[in-house]
């Protein structure tokens, strides 16, 4: 039995669907590691001495930074702009999730009701 165009095409959405929903959780997995990575690295600048000669990229050039607190003022700016961005992608992430959850049972029924699901109630010859 074929399937019916409606059902392919929902197939097809929701396929494109999971795609986007892997990029979107790739993408929160690596602002995660940034995020932690930034807390970590202020964490230790605060171990580092006044004086001690400290660098920052600038492009492709490390450059050696007039302050401690210069860097600082910097990575902590750099840490609330991805917490912010963060919390807007696994806003999302969490709309991508629902949305799946909710074609994946519409895909089941759709295919149940054509006689095309895995339902034991289906006629036998």
């Amino acid at each position: 039995m074929a399937i019916p165009a409606k059902i392919q095409n929902d197939i097809k959405q929701f396929q494109r669907l999971q795609q986007e929903l892997g990029a979107v959780q790739q993408q929160r997995l690596q602002m995660d590691l940034k995020l932690r990575e930034l807390t970590h690295t202020l964490e230790e600048l605060q171990s580092v001495p006044e004086e001690a000669p400290i660098y920052r990229p600038i492009g492709g050039l490390l450059v050696r930074a007039q302050t401690k607190k210069e860097v600082q003022g910097l990575l902590t700016d750099e840490k609330e702009t991805l917490e912010i961005r963060l919390k807007a992608v696994e806003r999302q992430e969490n709309h991508l999730k629902e949305r799946y959850t909710t074609m994946q049972k519409e895909i089941t029924e759709e295919l149940q009701s054509a006689g095309l699901g895995l339902a034991s109630d289906s006629p036998t010859a």
